[in-house]
């Protein structure tokens, strides 16, 4: 399979069919690339398990740094009809990206990366990659290796952000286990949105159970915050941690 480096090349120009508010939509490539700084990722499917799980959350979370950083857009491609990319972007509550759907597979196409997924059922799909375009001409690409299975190592956000601004901050990645009712949950809770920091909740009796909190903190007392795998433990650890970290910043 010969997969298309193609860096310095404009992007092909293709009309992608979307769907707004009930009606179809027609975008161009100049409306997308033209006069702005566009990163797109491309992966094999909608819904399917690394492309749910990994590429799309990421690139949504990071979003915010690669527009401080000068990118206009973030759009995510994939060979799959605009009812069903829609409905993907809602489920993964990815306000931050662009979907563009694919359907036909000419852009993907276009760009060499269509390949045969037919042991699988999909027909043809996009080959993983990701891109940086500048003004409708591709600067950088990283495409994932032709080995067997579905490769998933350079096209990913961190990559791209590293090759983009190398010393760009990310943000934390942080969880709170808490449960109904718990005051010092409350707390944690408002001293990390108080720090501008955003968190995943995680609510005793719909998402773990007490023997799951013992597992991974030691601990039955809530709340527990975890800071990029570190156990910071409850809302005073937490308080502390946040002071450190706002004195070793200033």
């Amino acid at each position: 399979m010969l997969l298309e480096n193609r860096e310095g090349q404009g992007v092909p120009n293709v009309v992608f069919r979307t769907r707004r508010e009930h009606e179809w939509v027609d975008v161009h490539s100049d409306e997308v690339f033209k006069g702005k700084t566009v990163v797109v990722f491309a992966l094999p499917g909608a819904f399917t398990p690394t492309c749910s799980s990994t590429h799309v959350p990421r690139y949504n979370q990071l979003a915010p740094v690669f527009k401080a950083h000068g990118v206009d857009e973030i759009v995510c491609v994939s060979v799959n009809d605009a009812f069903v990319m829609n409905e993907w972007r809602t489920e993964q509550k990815a306000w931050n990206l662009t979907f563009l759907p694919d359907g036909n597979g000419e852009f993907t196409k276009a760009m060499g990366m269509l390949i045969d997924k037919v042991e699988l059922g999909f027909g043809k799909r996009s080959w993983r990659y990701s891109m940086l375009v500048r003004d409708g001409v591709i600067e950088k690409m990283f495409i994932e290796p032709d080995v067997p299975g579905d490769p998933f190592g350079v096209s990913d956000a961190d990559t791209m952000l590293d090759f983009i601004a190398p010393q760009a901050a990310k943000p934390l990645d942080v969880t709170v286990f808490t449960r109904k009712g718990c005051a010092y949950c409350a707390r944690a809770k408002g001293l990390l949105r108080d720090a501008g920091i955003e968190f995943d909740e995680l609510l005793l009796g719909r998402d773990y159970t007490e023997r799951s909190l013992r597992a991974v903190a030691g601990s039955t007392l809530v709340p527990q915050v975890f800071v990029n795998g570190q156990h910071i433990g409850g809302s005073d650890r937490l308080a502390e941690y946040l002071a450190d970290r706002s004195a070793s910043a200033a």
